[in-house]
């Protein structure tokens, strides 16, 4: 179901979702469709980072998840990947004590490996600069895929239990959890994904089990806080029974 942009509310009418994951879509077509490079859209692609950021925090959101770059965006062109790691770059430099000042703790998630040695010197830097914040947690997907996640849990459970610190009949979902490299963090409550696409895109696959899902037809560099509020108003309408049978 899609949800329709209305005015922000500064003190919501609703208990807002503890844990909001995000899928920024669109910015190459928001950039086509303006004839404008890629690399255009992925910098408007930015500022709507901003802004959804501000707005979890007016809306009294705790956790915000952004899914931006996946384990899949390295098979882009190499010019694309080079302007998007460009702007990681970029972002960590000009962003950083923005997130510092508004109380944002920052923590990555993903094959950070993948990336240049001072883009992973950059993100322990701004992850240990931020580490005592409590206002926002900000989780940022970089190089991730749900699926590799997984299969590295099932490794790091295997390997403990090989080393005989893991009792494999005593493990269970909740302790498979803490091999995730989402340890610790509340599953989200609900995924939004814009630009129309319905799909989850290897994303947050093990944590959205009971995750609502809100469809925006906007592309990402337009996405707002009026879209913000529009999808958790939407949240609040909807009945969640996580699997229980209607009363």
């Amino acid at each position: 179901m899609s949800a329709t942009a209305a005015e922000p509310e500064t003190a919501p009418p609703y208990r807002p979702p503890t844990h909001v994951a995000v899928i920024m879509d669109g910015n190459g077509r928001w950039a086509a469709a303006r004839r404008l490079p890629r690399v255009a859209g992925h910098r408007a692609g930015a500022r709507a980072v901003r802004r959804t950021i501000e707005a979890a925090i007016r809306q009294g959101v705790r956790w915000l998840t952004l899914y931006a770059f996946s384990s899949e965006n390295w098979r882009r062109p190499a010019g694309e990947v080079v302007d998007l790691t460009g702007l990681l770059r970029q972002y960590l430099k000009s962003e950083i004590d923005e997130l510092q000042a508004n109380g944002v703790r920052l923590r990555i998630i993903g094959d950070r490996t993948r990336f240049d040695p001072d883009i992973q010197r950059d993100l322990v830097a701004a992850e240990r600069l931020t580490a005592a914040n409590r206002r926002l947690n900000l989780i940022v997907a970089l190089s991730y895929g749900s699926r590799a996640e997984i299969v590295a849990a099932a490794r790091a459970a295997a390997e403990a239990a090989r080393d005989g610190r893991l009792d494999l009949a005593t493990l269970d979902e909740a302790m498979f959890e803490g091999f995730l490299s989402t340890a610790g963090v509340p599953d989200p409550d609900v995924i939004i994904r814009t630009s129309g696409e319905q799909r989850l895109s290897n994303f947050l696959m093990w944590q959205a089990a009971y995750a609502e899902f809100i469809f925006l037809d906007v592309l990402w560099p337009d996405f707002d806080a009026t879209h913000f509020a529009a999808a958790l108003a939407e949240f609040a309408r909807r009945e969640r029974r996580f699997g229980a049978r209607p009363g």
